[in-house]
C-alpha cells in the first residue's frame, strides 16, 4: 500500500540547475573573465574619478575642508575664465571645420581614380602624434618667412602685389638738406631748374642695397630741368669721403622715388637710376623735392599666427589638419552604404549635384556626421599637446584651455584642490556629449 501509494504521489519539484547565459557560459565564469578587467577599470577609472571628486573639495595642502571654494575660483580666476572661453571655440569650431573638410573629401574623391592614394595622404597625418604635431606646426607657425611655411607662403603672396622697399632703414645724416615729412623726407628749400641738388643719406647696409646699384655719381646741369642724385653718403673708415657729395666708393640709391610738390600737389616725380641720378621737368622750377614714405617702407614679415590674437585659430588649425582625415574615413565608410538608386533617381529627376548632395547625401549620412562631430568634441574637450607645444610662453596664456589650466594648477602652481575641481567639471562636460553619442549607437543598432 505503501509503495502503491509511493507509487502513485506526483513528483516532486526537479533540482535546481545552474542557470547559463545565452552563448552557454556560465555566470561565474563570466564573472572570473571579467574581474581582471573590473579590477583595472576601478584602478584606473573609477577610484581616480572618486579621488579627485573628494579631492576637490579641500584646500592645496589637503588637510582643510574648502567646500564650494575650488569651485567658485572656476569662474573668478581670469586664467580658467580664458580657458572656458577658448574651450567654448574649440568645441564649436573644431569639430564642425573638421567634419566639413572630411565631408567634402569623402565626396569629392569617391568618384576619382585617384582617391584612395588622396585619402591615405588626408588620413596620414592621423599616425602622428600629437606632440609631434605640435612641433611640426610650431615651425609651420614661425614668425620668420625664411623658417615658417605660412609666413614664406603669405609674403609672396604680399609681395607679388605690393613689394617692400629697398630702403626701410635710410634717413638723412649730418647737415643734411631734407627734414621729415609723413614717413618721408622732404627738402627744406625749394629747387631751381639749372642747379643739381644733392639728397644724400644714410643707414642701408650695404647687402640691403639694390643689386642694379651702381657707383654714386654727381648729376649734371641740364637748362630747364631740374637734376640731381642721392645716395649712401657714407664711406668706410675715419676721416674719408666728403660729406654731403658723391664719393667713389659710395653707392647710388637705385630706384628711389623722388616727387616735385607745389603746393600740397605733386607736379612731377621720377626715379632714381642705378648710379643715384635723376632728372624732372621744368614743371619742378621753384617745387620741394620729396621723397615719399613708399621708399622706406618696412619689409613685410607675415602674419604674427603665434601672437595673442591669432594663437587659439592657428592651433585649432592644426588640430583640423590632424583629424580631418578620421573625419573622412568614417564619413566614407558611411557613404559607401548610401543606396545608389537614391541619388540615381535624384539625378534622373532633374536634381543638380549641388542638389543631390544637400538634399539626398547629407540627410543620409546624418547619422555618421553626428557620430563624427560628438566624437571630436570629446575629444577637443581634453585637448592639451599642441596647445602646450605650439602656443609659445608669451601667448600660452591667451591660447589656454581647461586641460593645460588643470596641468598648470596642478604641477606648476601648486594647487591641487582647484585642479581636481577643473578634472570634475571637464568630466561633467564631458558626460553628456558621451550619453548622447550611446543613446546615437543604441538607436542604429536597434535599426
Amino acid at each position: 500500500m505503501a509503495s502503491a501509494a509511493a507509487a502513485g504521489a506526483p513528483p516532486g519539484p526537479a533540482a535546481p540547475r545552474s542557470r547559463k547565459s545565452v552563448t552557454g557560459t556560465r555566470r561565474t565564469v563570466a564573472a572570473l573573465f571579467l574581474l581582471p578587467a573590473l579590477v583595472l577599470l576601478g584602478a584606473l577609472v573609477v577610484y581616480p574619478i572618486g579621488y579627485s571628486l573628494v579631492r576637490s573639495f579641500y584646500n592645496a595642502s589637503g588637510d582643510g575642508f574648502a567646500g564650494f571654494d575650488n569651485y567658485k575660483t572656476l569662474f573668478t580666476d581670469d586664467g580658467i575664465r580664458t580657458a572656458l572661453k577658448n574651450n567654448v571655440l574649440w568645441v564649436v569650431f573644431a569639430p564642425a571645420v573638421a567634419t566639413a573638410l572630411g565631408l567634402v573629401f569623402a565626396v569629392l574623391t569617391e568618384r576619382v581614380r585617384w582617391g584612395t592614394a588622396f585619402k591615405l595622404v588626408v588620413f596620414m597625418p592621423m599616425a602622428i602624434s600629437m606632440l609631434a604635431a605640435g612641433i611640426i606646426f610650431r615651425l609651420v607657425y614661425d614668425q620668420d618667412p625664411d623658417k615658417g611655411v605660412a609666413n614664406a607662403v603669405w609674403v609672396g603672396v604680399h609681395d607679388t602685389f605690393a613689394q617692400s622697399s629697398a630702403f626701410p632703414k635710410a634717413h638723412p645724416g649730418r647737415d643734411s638738406p631734407l627734414r621729415p615729412d609723413q614717413g618721408g623726407f622732404v627738402t627744406k628749400e625749394p629747387v631751381r631748374a639749372g642747379q643739381p641738388v644733392t639728397l644724400p643719406l644714410v643707414g642701408v647696409a650695404p647687402d640691403q642695397l639694390p643689386d642694379d646699384a651702381k657707383k654714386a655719381a654727381a648729376a649734371k646741369p641740364e637748362p630747364g630741368k631740374v637734376t640731381g642724385s642721392t645716395w649712401q653718403d657714407f664711406t668706410r673708415g675715419t676721416g674719408v669721403g666728403r660729406l654731403g657729395a658723391p664719393d667713389p666708393s659710395e653707392v647710388g640709391y637705385a630706384g628711389m622715388r623722388i616727387e616735385a610738390v607745389k603746393d600740397g600737389k605733386v607736379v612731377a616725380s621720377t626715379k632714381a637710376s642705378g648710379d643715384g641720378t635723376f632728372t624732372l621737368p621744368a614743371a619742378a622750377d621753384g617745387a620741394l623735392l620729396r621723397l615719399p614714405a613708399s621708399n622706406f617702407r618696412e619689409p613685410y614679415n607675415g602674419v604674427d599666427w603665434l601672437g595673442p590674437a591669432l594663437v587659439t585659430p592657428s592651433i585649432i588649425g592644426s588640430y583640423v589638419w590632424m583629424w580631418a582625415g578620421f573625419a573622412m574615413v568614417l564619413i566614407a565608410a558611411g557613404l559607401a552604404g548610401v543606396p545608389r538608386e537614391l541619388l540615381e533617381a535624384a539625378r534622373v529627376d532633374g536634381a543638380t549635384e549641388w542638389q543631390v548632395f544637400r538634399k539626398v547625401t547629407v540627410p543620409l549620412l546624418a547619422p555618421v556626421l553626428a557620430v563624427v562631430v560628438v566624437t571630436l568634441m570629446i575629444n577637443v574637450l581634453k585637448v592639451f599637446d599642441l596647445v602646450f607645444i605650439i602656443a609659445p610662453g608669451s601667448s600660452q596664456d591667451d591660447a589656454n584651455v581647461l586641460a593645460l589650466e588643470l596641468y598648470r594648477k596642478g604641477f606648476a602652481e601648486g594647487q591641487p584642490g582647484i585642479a581636481s575641481a577643473i578634472s570634475v567639471f571637464l568630466l561633467l562636460l564631458v558626460i553628456p556629449v558621451m550619453l548622447f553619442n550611446v543613446r546615437r549607437l543604441r538607436r542604429e543598432v536597434r535599426r
